[in-house]
Formats: C-alpha cells, structure tokens, sequence
C-alpha cells in the first residue's frame, strides 16, 4: 500500500533529507517517530502528495506519486488518502456537517450525507452536526477532522501530530478513534509524532 526506496527530499540545495526504505501494508498501522528537524512532515507531506520533486520511488496505493499530473495527484489524493493535522484547518463559517461534507465536495465524489451523519455519530457527534465549529471544544474539533478525513473511504490516512495539543483523556480518545476508523475502512494509517503517550498504542514504528 506504501512504499518507498532511496527516498530524498531537497528544500534547498545544501538541505537534502534522506528517508529509511519502507514497506506497509494495506490495514497496517505506524507511527513515524524523530526529534523535531527529522523530516516527519516532510515525509508525511510527501506520501500525500502535498510536496513533489522527490528523487528515488515513492508508491501509494501501487501509483508513483511523481508519475502524476497535478490535476491526476489532486484527484488520486482526494479520493485514496485522509489528512488529520495537528491543526484541524476547519472552516470556522460552515457547520460540522457541512465541514465534513467539504471533502466529497472538493475531491468531486457525490456527496453521501447519510454517510457524514454515520461517521459523525460513529465519532460521538451525532448531536453536533449542526453546530457551528466555533461552538465545540479543542477534542469536539478533533474529532471532527478525523470524521473529514475519512468521508472517502481513504485507503491510506494521514496524521501529522495529532495528540500533541491534547490533555491525556482527549490524546487517548483521538489515538483510539483513529486506530478505530483505519481498522473499519482497511486504511493504512501513518501517524507522525513526538507524543511519548502513543508508543504504547502504535507497536510498529519508523525511527527517523
């Protein structure tokens, strides 16, 4: 579902990261793991399309990311792989229906709103669908996020640092529904973190 091999990313010409082969499979779960300046984002960046001009091979999904168009990469993200950041990027306007609605709507999939209100209750937030974001709490808005990124049925799910602002009670509610949610879709789930708390959770780990 995921590998890479002489992975290497330059921002510039004299800083050039270099990442451990890999491979996982569909429905494996993995947290990346380094100090801050390891290229976990970077890296987390490059799996979802959202950084190009790599060099060596990068495959989601049996697709060589750098083979695509931008228009091909936007599509291919859209509909095989879900983002969860550290910052949950919701749109402060829109309800949380309708937030969770968006990711359908920009990866041009018919919008399924049966399917929103079942992810949204399946996260304990069925009595919140009409609320305005900015009427929920820090863990309420996580969750939230978690319900966006999965909308698709994403084969591959992302997560950039997604504990690290939570208290331990939202961290360990975060951790298991997205344990949770991978398991339901048969995603690969990536998790990118300094969080000491979810090295218990995540057995499988990549040290960069």
């Amino acid at each position: 579902m995921i590998a890479i091999s002489k992975l290497s990313f330059s921002y510039t010409p004299d800083r050039s990261i270099t990442f451990p082969d890999f491979a996982l499979d569909r429905g494996e779960h993995c947290l990346l793991l380094g100090e801050s300046g390891s290229g976990k984002t970077t890296l987390l960046h490059l799996l979802g399309g959202l950084l190009r001009g790599y060099t060596g091979s990068l495959q989601v999904a049996g697709t060589e990311l750098n083979s695509l168009s931008e228009g091909a990469l936007d599509k291919f993200r859209g509909q095989n792989i879900g983002f969860v950041f550290q910052k949950n990027h919701l749109i402060s306007a829109l309800s949380v229906e309708k937030n969770v609605i968006m990711s359908p709507y920009l990866a041009g999939i018919n919008i399924d709103s049966h399917h929103a209100h079942e992810v949204l209750k399946s996260l304990g937030l069925g009595d919140k669908m009409k609320s305005s974001v900015k009427e929920i709490s820090q863990g309420q808005a996580q969750r939230v996020a978690i319900a966006r990124a999965v909308m698709n049925h994403p084969v591959v799910i992302l997560a950039d640092e997604p504990t690290s602002a939570l208290d331990d009670k939202n961290c360990a509610l975060v951790i298991k529904l997205l344990l949770d949610v991978a398991t339901r879709n048969n995603a690969t789930l990536v998790v990118a973190t300094h969080d000491q708390r979810l090295k218990d959770k995540i057995k499988n780990q990549i040290i960069l």
